[in-house]
């Protein structure tokens, strides 16, 4: 019981006092294929996120490591996992090369939620903790953004996502725009 609180405790710092549940990033997609179909799509972020992932990413309690050279570093473990239905990663470490405070992430969960949607399917994305008062929120909004409503949503629609690569794609040209100061509202690529 101890860790589940210290888990807590550490989202409600990362979080840095905001209490509005609403602060969280949030972007929801509609797509005309099965939960199933959906689910399946989610477990696959070698398929729609990185080919920088490591280690199982199917079941609860497997645990994987993502990275984008030295820029992002993330650990997740899969803490909920329920079929066609729900996915929960937890944020056990992070490190960004870009932010003062290079931890930000760490103790996040990130919420897939699967409903049918009448003859369609929704996919809820949530990243509890990500929240405006963020160093990271831009970068890491449009990062999401793109991932969860361009790649993941191709990958579930038609077989293939637009996972960023080992060099260049989508986090080389967020990096290149993040240097450069384009984040002021949301950025051109």
């Amino acid at each position: 019981m101890a860790c589940k609180n210290d888990i807590r405790q550490k989202n409600i710092t990362k979080q840095k006092n905001t209490t509005m549940a609403t602060a969280d990033f949030t972007t929801t997609i509609v797509v005309d294929q099965t939960p199933e179909e959906v689910f399946n799509a989610i477990n696959n972020p070698r398929g729609w996120w990185s080919e920088e992932i490591k280690g199982s990413t199917e079941k609860r309690n497997d645990e994987f490591s993502y990275h984008y050279k030295d820029v992002h570093i993330s650990k997740m473990k899969l803490i909920e996992v329920i079929p066609n239905e729900k996915v929960v990663w937890l944020v056990m470490d992070n490190h960004f090369n870009f932010t003062k405070d290079n931890s930000e992430w760490t103790g996040n969960k990130i919420i897939y939620e699967i409903t049918k949607k009448g003859n369609k399917t929704q996919l809820k994305f949530t990243q509890l903790g990500l929240v405006p008062e963020y160093e990271c929120y831009d970068i890491c909004q449009n990062a999401w953004s793109n991932y969860i409503n361009n790649s993941l949503r191709s990958l579930i629609t038609t077989g293939k996502g637009q996972p960023n690569p080992k060099e260049g794609g989508f986090n080389e040209q967020l990096l290149h725009n993040s240097k450069n100061n384009k984040y002021e509202t949301s950025p051109d690529v």
